[in-house]
């Protein structure tokens, strides 16, 4: 691999005439090949007509990402797969809602009151809300609140994109005039807004955040609590045997992550099941058997008069009864790993009606036997089934961490997407259900997050002390951000908005409130991890920004660098100096990863080598959301007006392997069947000029010449051009594969770019600091040249520096 490293500026010459355009009449360069000096004078002086950089097919439909819809068995089979991993959080809340929300044996109407407020927020949070609603505002089938924002920049200016994969972006902002007069002053007093851009930014990146901090704490206090659940059977096993089990536990859990979602929620899904129909049936038992009247509290009017009677210490109370519904928020982000269809299918149909008689049977027992509300679910079991519950409790309370794990995963990917985290592995684990993903980096991080966390708070008291705050704050962005999607993206007018998003974030603020008194109990854990993460995300944002606009001096056509001259040769431009280019016997193949001009390593190689290869190719990368691109739809061939300069794009799926050692091979093959296949560059037909000859006047004899020979004059004429010109085109064609074929045979060369950015002097303290630990960052995380599976000895590294 040979290395050249460009450490001074471009000096960039007085003269401020700059060439926008192509010389009308393009020559080709000069060949250097082994052809006689015949062949390549003829070459040379080969005319081609005007060639100005072809349509490189950047923006096909396909290119953009389609969201999936599955019918029949393939729905079923996510429906129950959704069951394994979105429900074990919210699956397995009945464990300890009761005994979170009361502090001491309850009477029977305080009972009744707040199981009404379980009922109904389980109806109007989760099942209207979420389910009915918020699942409809996916970004092409992913969900979250990242993922509600990413959607929203494609319908408003509230965002900058990488320039680089602008054209993977399908925009679909609507005209003014499609949008209601109120909605239409809301988007510009968005887009014109500086403040509330940034706020909406913030507010997506936290949800994030609150997520992954969840990811963290979730795992340690499911796990905890189920190893702690032995401790029924045996209650003199030591808090060290506890934490050690637990951390084994966590590390075999984090462990199995790398064999997919589909594999685990298989496995997990009948565990998930068997649990909540055990909830169902035991629900049913107990209001059979103890006081079904609790029922009664399918009516709202007992929850509002809890809550009056018991005032503050009603409204503190709300705090144990929104871990009902904790897990929602996983619920939303798992979208993109599942569909909306086959959550609402399993919600609906079989976790929503178990949860409902899960807690009123608790409830019936409870309110014949007060005393149990301190472990309703095992003291409500009925007589011999103590074992079994609680083995599969324990199963349950284990599988319950796969939601947040899963949802972490999936918003990862959405937020490097966006360029708000460094570029890691993503595996896509599914050839078929296509969102389904796994982060081994991240997998690995939460791992041993989650084992520190469990090791240092040691039990479930002080873990559920700083739980559920991150939960309320982003079940309220997501109201907040969807009620905007319904405006912008569903056009919905702002004043059918208003009320129902007024309704649903008062919910939202009454839980946030209560959820608030946990903050100096641990809750400040999560919200200190959550910011943490958050400013690294935004900290990475804004040195992309820096770095995209460094960059933007190099982002233009080939024609801003380098022009041809008259005798066929190439110079740079004279803004760069007007020298000829040195042409460099080989074939050459600058790499640009999803860019649609040209790489910026081709402008740096040319501009400060003054040479280029013989024949050029830039070899642009562009990942699609499908598994494999089928051969022929794979590579895009077009020619640059520069002579001997290709453009190829290769388009990609997650499973397919582009970058191998034959790589040259392939991209020779496709520019060489492109040209052999391609129309002619131009159509002779339209080269013939049709002129009627008249005798001149002077004459003394006129020559009489019929119509009928008249047009057999200028048929022959037009003949003999069409003959002449199609020898030419034949001619440009045969020495065009020559000069193909002779450089990839001389050798081929992988120009590679490597950046080096650098602070400019004089920058402030703070921003020099920030640019500083977001360079830091990105040096740590760039894809190595020794991990290209190219031949080392035909690598050039182009390094060369940028200033932010």
């Amino acid at each position: 691999m040979t290395t050249i490293q460009f450490e001074e500026p471009i000096r960039v010459q007085r003269n401020r005439s700059v060439a926008t355009g192509l010389d009308d009449g393009i020559h080709n360069i000069r060949s250097r090949s082994r052809g006689s000096s015949a062949e390549r004078r003829s070459f040379r002086r080969t005319k081609t007509p005007d060639v100005h950089d072809e349509d490189p097919g950047l923006r096909r439909t396909g290119d953009y990402k389609q969201k999936q819809v599955f019918h029949g068995k393939h729905l079923l089979w996510l429906t129950y797969q959704s069951i394994g991993v979105i429900y074990g959080d919210i699956g397995t809340s009945p464990l300890y809602v009761y005994s979170s929300t009361f502090s001491a044996p309850p009477e029977k109407r305080d009972l009744v009151g707040v199981l009404s407020i379980i009922i109904w927020t389980l109806t109007l949070m989760v099942t209207v809300k979420y389910i009915l609603v918020i699942l409809h505002a996916d970004n092409d089938g992913e969900g979250g609140t990242f993922s509600t924002y990413s959607l929203l920049s494609r319908y408003l200016n509230i965002t900058n994109r990488d320039p680089r994969e602008a054209s993977l972006i399908e925009m679909k902002r609507y005209k003014s005039g499609d949008l209601e007069s109120a909605g239409r002053y809301m988007r510009y007093g968005i887009e014109k807004s500086r403040f509330i851009k940034t706020l909406l930014k913030v507010i997506g990146v936290l949800a994030v955040t609150m997520v992954m901090s969840d990811g963290v704490l979730t795992p340690a206090q499911s796990v905890l609590g189920a190893v702690q659940g032995i401790e029924v059977v045996d209650p003199t096993i030591s808090k060290s045997t506890v934490l050690g089990v637990t951390a084994a536990i966590l590390i075999f859990l984090f462990f199995i992550q790398p064999f997919g979602i589909t594999k685990l929620a298989s496995t997990f899904a009948p565990i998930i099941i068997i649990w909540l129909a055990f909830n169902a049936v035991f629900g049913i038992y107990n209001l059979a058997k103890h006081d079904w009247t609790v029922l009664k509290a399918f009516d709202p009017g007992f929850a509002f008069e809890y809550l009056i009677r018991h005032k503050e210490a009603g409204w503190k109370s709300l705090g144990g009864v929104l871990l009902s519904f904790t897990g929602v928020e996983a619920l939303f982000a798992d979208l993109g790993a599942f569909s909306m269809r086959a959550i609402q299918l399993s919600w609906l149909c079989y976790i929503f009606p178990c949860l409902l008689l899960a807690y009123t049977g608790q409830a019936a027992y409870i309110s014949v036997h007060p005393e149990a509300y301190s472990n309703p679910f095992f003291n409500a079991a009925p007589h011999g089934t103590l074992y079994p519950s609680l083995i599969i409790a324990i199963l349950a309370a284990i599988v319950a961490s796969q939601a947040i794990i899963t949802a972490t995963f999936q918003l990862v990917a959405q937020v490097m997407k966006l360029s708000y985290f460094p570029q890691i592995k993503v595996v896509h684990t599914s050839k078929t259900f296509h969102g389904q993903l796994y982060v081994p980096v991240v997998n690995w991080l939460l791992m041993i997050g989650t084992v520190l966390v469990a090791s240092i708070y040691n039990n479930t008291t002080s873990l559920g002390n700083a739980y559920g705050c991150c939960v309320m704050f982003v079940t309220f962005f997501d109201t907040c951000m969807v009620s905007l999607t319904a405006i912008f993206v569903w056009r919905v007018s702002p004043w059918l908005v208003f009320l129902p998003w007024l309704t649903i974030a008062s919910l939202d603020g009454t839980y946030l409130s209560s959820a608030l008194n946990k903050v100096p109990d641990g809750a400040w854990f999560t919200l200190t991890l959550a910011f943490i993460l958050a400013m690294l995300l935004i900290l990475w944002r804004f040195g992309k920004e820096q770095q995209w606009a460094a960059e933007a001096e190099d982002r233009f056509p080939t024609s801003h660098f380098v022009k041809l001259r008259g005798d066929g040769q190439v110079q740079l431009v004279q803004k760069f100096g007007g020298r000829v280019m040195s042409p460099i016997q080989g074939f050459g193949i600058f790499f640009d990863k999803a860019g649609e001009t040209t790489p910026i390593v081709f402008s740096q190689f040319a501009i400060k080598l003054v040479a280029m290869p013989e024949v050029s190719v830039f070899f642009h990368l562009r990942p699609l959301e499908t598994p494999s691109v089928a051969p022929e739809d794979r590579y895009t061939v077009s020619r640059l007006g520069i002579p001997h300069t290709y453009r190829v794009v290769c388009r990609h799926g997650f499973n397919d392997e582009v970058i191998t050692p034959d790589l040259a091979s392939v991209i020779y093959e496709q520019l060489r069947m492109a040209v052999i296949t391609r129309e002619k560059d131009y159509d002779p037909r339209t080269q013939v000029e049709f002129k009627s000859e008249t005798a001149p006047a002077s004459s003394d004899v006129a020559e009489v010449v019929s119509p009928m020979a008249q047009l057999d004059n200028i048929e022959t004429a037009k003949k003999e051009k069409e003959t002449s010109s199609s020898t030419e085109a034949k001619t440009a064609k045969s020495l065009e594969l020559n000069m193909l074929e002779q450089a990839y045979e001389h050798q081929v060369l992988y120009i590679i770019g490597k950046e080096q950015m650098k602070v400019k002097p004089k920058t402030g303290l703070v921003r020099a600091a920030l640019l500083h630990l977001f360079l830091f960052v990105r040096e740590n995380t760039r894809t190595k040249i020794a991990n290209l599976r190219v031949p080392m000895d035909r690598i050039i590294e182009v390094g060369f520096v940028k200033m932010v």
